[in-house]
């Protein structure tokens, strides 16, 4: 592990993957008939209760504080409010198997944002598993052309999605090393609360009961637990990496919505989903190890004392992971690592 670091986070980050990817299919055929805001609303409603389940002790975790309530809104606003409202839009109006691949494109908008707010290190591997999403991303488009303006526009409502949850994921970043719990409650109470007055005000909160039991389930296990998985993702592998990790759940939608009868199979559609299976086989064939300097710096999140970095004292060492405010004092050291809490220095 501590030769591939990368695999610490990489396994929540697949967890978090499967759940979300499938979501995608699972929406668009539970949510038919729903509008995109009441939609959104109990999407929320259900990650909002998981994340109330899920809290844990501040003994344990960095708490939620004040200061942190901007940044939780304006995730809220691009994950929770923006980002599934034109995801349900979009799959009202395109295939599944499309809209699902075209999620891939999340990664590449997070890996950019990341690398423009954080300064996140990226080679040409990664660059060019990027191009590569990037160019999948396109052929999708081609491949709806053929169908109509309407399935086109649907796709774009997708790709605008992913916009939205790209920033959310670039914004949570630094939400990543508190209490996930809460950070989940926060962001999906604020977002199931917009959009369902939204929809209130529009008058579109017409919803049956099986439709409202659906959504809220694939919100608390799609959304919720998803959010809380990838949370815990970032900690250990930064906001662009886990973004790229994350590329997988696309496939794992288009799979279900193949399983599902959807068979809109083209060369178009089957070349975007080679290229896309492409790049994030290269983000995770990365490696990257170098001397490096820590600076003195103070801060509070959840850690251990086994893994190098945390070497405060105690009058007596707390057993396993525990959250309190520590200072790290300057060290220069040789090990792999990725751009997590601790690595954020400059190439």
């Amino acid at each position: 592990m501590k030769n591939l670091p990368a695999a610490r986070g990489a396994f929540l980050a697949l967890l978090a993957a499967l759940l979300f990817g499938a979501s995608t299919p699972l929406v668009q055929r539970v949510g038919v008939g729903v509008s995109a805001w009441m939609t959104a609303a109990m999407l929320y409603a259900g990650a909002a209760i998981m994340g109330l389940l899920l809290r844990s002790g501040i003994a344990k975790e960095a708490a939620l504080r004040r200061r942190h309530l901007p940044r939780l809104l304006l995730m809220a606003l691009c994950g929770a409010v923006i980002g599934p409202v034109a995801l349900s839009w979009g799959l009202q109006h395109t295939s599944g198997m499309s809209a699902s691949l075209m999620l891939t494109l999340e990664a590449v908008f997070t890996v950019l944002l990341s690398c423009l707010l954080y300064r996140e290190h990226i080679d040409r591997r990664v660059g060019l598993a990027i191009a590569l999403l990037t160019l999948g991303g396109a052929l999708l488009i081609f491949d709806r052309a053929g169908n109509g303006t309407t399935q086109v526009i649907g796709l774009l409502a997708v790709m605008v999605a992913t916009v939205s949850w790209a920033v959310d994921n670039t914004l949570s970043r630094v939400l990543a090393d508190l209490d996930p719990g809460r950070v989940v409650l926060g962001k999906a109470t604020v977002g199931a609360a917009c959009s369902f007055l939204i929809a209130a005000t529009t008058g579109e909160t017409a919803l049956t009961l099986s439709a409202g039991v659906g959504l809220f389930l694939i919100g608390a296990i799609g959304y919720g637990l998803s959010l809380r998985f990838y949370l815990l993702a970032q900690r250990a592998l930064g906001a662009a990496r886990t973004g790229s990790v994350f590329a997988t759940a696309p496939f794992i939608g288009a799979v279900i919505a193949f399983g599902l009868g959807e068979r809109g199979l083209s060369p178009w559609l089957l070349g975007g989903a080679a290229l896309m299976v492409t790049g994030v086989l290269l983000h995770f064939s990365e490696r990257h190890e170098h001397k490096h300097e820590h600076k003195t710096l103070e801060h509070e999140h959840a850690h251990t004392h086994a893994d190098g970095h945390h070497i405060h004292t105690h009058v007596q060492i707390p057993v396993g992971s525990h959250s309190h405010q520590h200072k790290h004092e300057p060290v220069t050291h040789i090990h792999a690592h990725t751009p997590d809490l601790h690595h954020a220095h400059k190439h």
